[in-house]
Order: structure tokens, then sequence, then C-alpha cells
């Protein structure tokens, strides 16, 4: 009997090793093969960093207007923050610009995909972490260092801010690519996607506060967008975690909304690709 449980939690312990040192290859491998891009990560760190320049000022006079000095809520040196650190978490969380698996589709490729004994959402997961790790090294950096350079930045002054930012940004990370990979996995029905790719790229940036604070609309709208849609997740909530914009007890509200949002849309992305992959089978493909 003792032979046999023995036996058992080996094909367990084998079970749980072998997938997790698959899914931290494939991260290794994503991170490596962002960092081969260096022109690329040069040039979209000097993008982000001019327009911050312009959408810092506009934040400022937007709060120099407005009465006390607060606009929604924000400080200066919070709307400073929140512009700086944003453009940097624009290339982490990669709201627009990626388009691999509607590509792979498109062409058939992703039929080599399926035969791979890993997961398609899985793997494509994993890639994505190691790019969002690259990018945090090489495209949140300089943006930051530079508004701190340039302007009078909030610095957080509550001990937690720290991890509840890590872990918001981590979930940040995880349900922007959840959005993407629905977005791309529009591909197994209609072939062209530049459709839904047009209107991703539209609505993202304005529902998830990239444009200006969501805490600018009126606060039933702003309630609404928050529990209603994942958009606010993917920047805003981060964004308000690093500049202390609520009380501890609703920052964590807040991180623990993106959680439910993160289960959410990974399951809908298994989902979805379930259901995809028995439509390429009825087709014969």
């Amino acid at each position: 009997m003792d032979s046999v449980n023995a036996t058992g939690a080996r094909r367990v312990h084998q079970n749980v090793v072998v997938p997790f040192r698959t899914f931290t290859a494939i991260t290794g491998s994503g991170f490596r093969r962002y960092s081969t891009y260096r022109q690329a990560t040069i040039a979209g760190a000097f993008t982000n960093t001019v327009f911050g320049f312009l959408r810092c000022y506009v934040l400022l006079a937007v709060a120099g207007a407005a009465a006390h000095g607060l606009a929604g809520g924000y400080d200066r040196a919070q709307l400073a923050t929140f512009v700086w650190v944003g453009q940097g978490l624009l290339a982490v969380v990669l709201l627009w610009g990626w388009t691999d698996l509607a590509d792979r589709i498109r062409t058939g490729d992703v039929a080599s995909d399926l035969l791979r004994p890993v997961n398609p959402v899985l793997s494509y997961l994993a890639t994505d972490l190691g790019r969002a790790g690259h990018a945090v090294l090489t495209r949140l950096v300089p943006p930051v260092v530079t508004g701190l350079l340039f302007f009078d930045m909030y610095l957080p002054k509550r001990w937690v801010t720290g991890p509840l930012f890590l872990v918001s940004t981590s979930l940040a990370v995880l349900a922007c690519f959840g959005c993407r990979y629905l977005v791309n996995a529009s591909a197994y029905w209609l072939q062209d996607v530049r459709g839904p790719m047009i209107a991703w790229a539209l609505g993202s940036g304005v529902l998830a506060g990239l444009y200006f604070p969501l805490r600018f609309l009126p606060d039933w709208v702003a309630v609404a967008l928050w529990i209603g849609t994942p958009f606010p997740s993917l920047l805003q909530t981060p964004l308000d975690v690093v500049v202390e914009r609520d009380p501890p007890a609703t920052q964590a509200g807040l991180v623990a909304l993106q959680a439910v949002w993160v289960v959410l849309l990974l399951a809908a992305c298994r989902w979805v690709q379930r259901r995809a992959e028995r439509k390429l089978v009825i087709q014969g493909g």
C-alpha cells in the first residue's frame, strides 16, 4: 500500500513539475525573443517619453484650472506620477500591437500550435509574461526616471502601496493578455480581424484610463466601467494604487476586482479556444 501511495505521489509531482518547467521555459524564450529587438525597444521608449511630456503638461493645465488645484481628486504631483508611470505601463501591459494569434490563424499556421503538448492559451500567456518582464526593465524605467528628473512627482507614502502595485501590475498584464487573446481569436470566425482590432484600439485607450483618468468622469460612469468592464483593470487601477488615490481598503478592493476579471477573462480564453478547435475539426482542418 505504501509503495502504491508513493508511486501515485510521484506521478502527481511529475504532472505538476513538467508543465511548470515548460511554462517557465516558454516565458524565458519570450524574454529572449523581445530582448533581440534593441532598436525597436529604444525607439518605443523614446516615443513614450515624448508623449509623456505632452500628456503631463495637458493634465497639469487641467489641474491648474480646477478649484484648489485638484482635478478628479488628483493634485499636480499625483497627475504627474499618473502620466509617467502610465507611459511606462503602456508597454508592459501592451494594449496594442499584438496580432500573433490572428496572423497564425489567417495563414493556417495555428494548426501546428494545436499539435503541441501545451495548450495554446498557456503557451501564448507564457510568452507574453516573458515580454512583459522585458518591458518592465526597458520600457517602464526610462519614462519614470524622466518624470522624476523634470517634474515633481508623487511618491507613495504607505509601505503597502509597493507590494500592492506589483500585484496590481501583474494582474493588469494578465487581464490585458486575456482581452487581446479574445480579440485575436475572433479570426477563427471572421478571418479578417481589422474591425475588432480597430474597435479594441479605440476603446481600450479611452476606457482603460490612458488618455485621461477615469475619475474625471461622473462617479456613476466610472463605477459602471469598473464593475461592468475589464478596461479599468488594465491601467487605471495600478495607476490609482501607485498615486494612493484611495484609502488602503479601497485599493485592496480594486485589486481584488482585477483578480476577478483575470479569472473571467482567462476562462473565456480557454472556452473560446475549445470552441474554435471544434470548429476546425468540423471543417476538417
